[in-house]
């Protein structure tokens, strides 16, 4: 849509009306004239009525750009300006007076279709469904960090990092990964937004340093430094808190400009200490100047997302670079595919696979949650082919004893299953309304319980064999949803 709304744009306001052509969202088409229009003369671009519309246009075409990237919600300022203004053009096209001429009243209603083109495009961008899961999980990463960090820190007391924090956190960086923008722009800068917040809190909550990293004797008492660097540390626990709010939305007073003068001063203040007699307490003051540092750099998110290279990766030179390993991938599977149809197991190309998890493994991210998605759905797509390969593999060399126990000959027998219907999930292309995945579903689903019914008998092998095939079997239908959940970067 905002494509087409860029090239009409383009067709319509790169010149004057021209009464004898008419534009629709195709750009200039010359259409068959009705008799009666035939007969009109066509109105020069200095006509008043012309002269108008196409004022009118111009202040449309300067706004076009702005709807087309705004990713806020129709409660947001900017979102009640663009929508007054474009109403308000909307009034000033129907106002034109036509003098009752087709050709002018060709134009009015060409012009009165851009402006309610933009209107709906706004209006839908803001309220689409995927820009409401987004704010949603906006609204539950601020819930948390506000309980977690921001609200114990306010009350005077320490903010507990722990790995249930660390996940809960990660969660919510996974699902919005996984939001659906259908490749519009406003949903892709939203998303990329949020992303970007939450995974700076998560830099500044895991990055953080201990209090006290010194031991003893190397107290306060010790060394006037020593003293100190733990005051300022005192003081970087505070601003990492005020941070982490302004990251989420949660501080209504501080601004980014007077935390960063605040840092900034601790840094002058690290820096006039005399630690050069004392390795171990210079290594502490440079710590603690590192994570100031680590800090500050946060602070430049407040037009994050703004730059469409950032969050437009169609062109991102590392998403290439992983698509590039997903094709190679897509080969190396139809391949093992072809020559398991064939019975044949000589072609094993695991050497290549573990090449490109290699390969994938240095891909460069720079910490943008996208690529980091995009790289991780490609690494288990190598690594449902190595799996495959692996029980394929196993299943030809086994060769069970006359004292093998039932249960864990059982397990195998499920495994064997299993194979065949990994075989189908891996050459399986289709979407999750398809019949087909219906029915691998509950294939799968069905070998679940038949290794649930398993009984070991208080056989330890046939309870470890069980445990592993149970995984194996879930990681299949994982890689099953995987592959028909429409992510896209």
């Amino acid at each position: 849509m905002c494509a087409n709304v860029f090239g009409v744009l383009k067709s319509l306001f790169g010149k004057p009306f021209d009464g004898g052509k008419r534009m629709d969202h195709g750009g200039p088409q010359q259409q068959q004239q009705h008799p009666m229009e035939q007969q009109q003369p066509a109105y020069h671009p200095q006509h008043p009525a012309m002269m108008r519309l196409y004022e009118i246009q111009k202040e449309v075409a300067s706004l076009g750009p702005q709807v087309c990237t705004f990713s806020g919600l129709q409660n947001d300022r900017d979102y009640k300006r663009l929508e007054r203004e474009l109403t308000r053009l909307l009034l000033d096209v129907d106002q034109v007076d036509t003098e009752g001429k087709p050709e002018l009243q060709g134009a009015r209603k060409r012009a009165a279709q851009e402006v309610e083109g933009l209107l709906r495009y706004l209006e839908e961008n803001a309220t689409h469904p995927s820009r409401l899961a987004i704010e949603q999980l906006s609204y539950e990463a601020r819930q948390l960090v506000d309980e977690r960090v921001v609200a114990p820190q306010r009350a005077g007391g320490v903010t507990e990092i722990n790995d249930e924090l660390v996940d809960a956190l990660q969660q919510l960086v996974l699902r919005l990964t996984q939001v659906k923008t259908e490749g519009r722009v406003p949903l892709r800068k939203a998303r990329y937004r949020a992303l970007t917040r939450l995974c700076a809190v998560q830099d500044v909550i895991e990055g953080r340093t201990q209090q006290q990293t010194l031991s003893l004797p190397l107290s306060g008492d010790t060394h006037e430094a020593v003293n100190c660097i733990n005051q300022v540390m005192v003081k970087v626990s505070v601003a990492r808190s005020q941070l982490v709010a302004l990251l989420m939305g949660l501080s209504g007073r501080d601004s980014c400009a007077h935390l960063s003068r605040i840092l900034t001063e601790m840094q002058v203040e690290l820096d006039a200490l005399d630690v050069s007699g004392n390795a171990v307490i210079r290594n502490y003051r440079k710590q603690v100047v590192e994570e100031i540092n680590g800090l500050l750099k946060h602070l430049d998110l407040e037009g994050e997302g703004d730059d469409t290279r950032r969050y437009d990766l169609a062109q991102n030179n590392s998403i290439r670079e992983i698509e590039g390993v997903r094709a190679h991938i897509s080969h190396l599977r139809e391949g093992v595919l072809r020559h398991c149809v064939m019975g044949d197991l000589s072609f094993r190309p695991k050497a290549e696979l573990q090449g490109l998890l290699t390969q994938l493994d240095q891909v460069d991210t720079a910490k943008n949650p996208c690529i980091r998605e995009a790289r991780r759905r490609a690494v288990v797509e190598v690594q449902a082919v190595i799996t495959f390969l692996d029980l394929r593999e196993a299943l030809a060399h086994r060769q069970p004893g006359p004292n093998e126990h039932p249960s864990h000959r059982a397990v195998w027998q499920v495994l064997g299953s299993l194979s065949e219907l990994q075989a189908q999930v891996l050459g399986f292309d289709g979407k999750r309304v398809d019949k087909s995945y219906m029915i691998l579903e509950e294939l799968l689903t069905k070998q679940l319980l038949a290794l649930d019914a398993v009984d070991p008998q208080g056989d330890e092998t046939t309870k470890v064999a069980r445990k592993q095939a149970v995984k194996f079997a879930q990681n299949i239908l994982n890689y099953l949803d995987m592959k028909t959940d429409e992510w896209e970067y």
